[in-house]
């Protein structure tokens, strides 16, 4: 295991920046998830950890030792790619093997390790298969395979589900989470998908255009997002947002959108009265509301589309001039086109700075 610490980092293509400055400490141990949109430059800071990409300015050190210049193979880190890079010609046991035997290790421990590998990841009945007689997520297991026999101070995953289908990529992160936690070797993993990053991390970094936008457990993100990126990244399906102006009374607060609807927000939230902001909830933070039920606190809006999930149920709705996405527990049976009322949990919504996106914290979050 090993503690990754990165102070500064660039990252330059002649004249062009793709990594401003970065810094981020990684435990030893710890599993960390870089995500962001495609371009942000996750996978050119995981290539330069594994050395793949030379450092512009900058540090990356690996317990105390700094790495800039330190040949790949030399950094005691194994990397698990997007597309497996087996060798086709060679049997699940020779891929798995390959880098031991660069090292001209001792062939009886070669084979103990490999065969633990193969254990592990439920591979032993394919070490004498080929790549092309193994499915999508068998290869990948043995990509997987092949780092772990090196016994890496680190392990570097650079997308490595993006070419599995839907419940493989599911199955996949299990086992990936599960692997991490029996051998608690520090982990590097790099995704578009936040859901991967949420069921995954013990801490996200989440990435944008070369920069951190923030660092934290996958539940600070949820719910202390710092800005209104990181907001709408994280959480599925993304939060809604509604621009409008901050209102004050004597006894109350609350959002006024354009079209004249009054969001409920914290008691104790920040801002000026009369402060253009973007106000924000989360579709599982609505509740659609029966007829009979309804009060005074309950919005309008029409289905626009629902969306069954079996035991949630996704609505997107018409309210006033936009529309917001809902999701419900239960079954909602409203079809498009019928109107519905709704509420709104007031101590969950966030509020952002119109201009900056910075998120207005509530005082009792200050305090604490």
């Amino acid at each position: 295991m090993a503690r990754i610490t990165i102070s500064d980092l660039v990252k330059r293509y002649g004249k062009t920046q793709i990594v401003h400055g970065i810094s981020i400490d990684i435990t030893d141990g710890e599993f960390v998830v870089l995500v962001g949109p495609s371009g942000c430059g996750k996978s050119t800071l995981v290539r330069m950890l594994a050395g793949l990409e030379e450092v512009s300015g900058g540090s990356i050190k690996i317990d105390d030792r700094e790495v800039n210049d330190v040949e790949p193979k030399d950094r005691d880190i194994a990397m698990v790619f997007q597309s497996y890079a087996l060798y086709p010609n060679m049997t699940v046991a020779e891929n798995m093997g390959f880098s031991l035997r660069l090292r001209r290790a001792d062939p009886k421990v070669m084979a103990e390790r490999v065969a633990e590998a193969a254990r592990i990841l439920d591979l032993d009945s394919y070490l004498d298969r080929y790549p092309r007689e193994l499915s999508g997520g068998q290869r990948q297991r043995v990509a997987m395979g092949r780092a772990m026999v090196r016994d890496p101070k680190v392990f570097l995953f650079d997308e490595p589900l993006s070419n599995l289908d839907a419940k493989l990529r599911v199955a996949m992160r299990a086992e990936i989470k599960a692997l991490h936690q029996r051998l608690k070797t520090t982990t590097v993993y790099v995704t578009h998908d936040q859901v991967e990053a949420m069921t995954m991390a013990d801490r996200i970094v989440v990435m944008r255009e070369g920069r951190v936008e923030q660092i934290g457990t996958p539940l600070e993100l949820y719910d202390h997002p710092d800005n209104l990126f990181v907001a709408q990244f994280i959480g599925s399906p993304a939060m809604n947002i509604v621009r409008g102006t901050l209102r004050r009374t004597l006894d109350a607060a609350y959002v006024e959108s354009a079209d004249g609807i009054r969001w409920p927000v914290p008691a104790c939230i920040e801002g000026l009265d009369g402060q253009v902001v973007q106000y924000g909830i989360r579709p599982e933070h609505i509740s659609i509301v029966p007829g009979p039920e309804a009060g005074s606190e309950c919005f309008a809006g029409t289905v626009i589309v629902t969306e069954p999930m079996g035991a949630e149920t996704e609505l997107q709705l018409a309210v006033g001039e936009g529309k917001i996405k809902v999701k419900a527990q239960g079954r909602v049976l409203a079809g498009p086109g019928e109107a519905v009322r709704f509420g709104v949990m007031p101590d969950m919504a966030h509020l952002f700075d119109a201009d900056t996106g910075a998120r207005l914290s509530t005082q009792a979050h200050v305090l604490h």
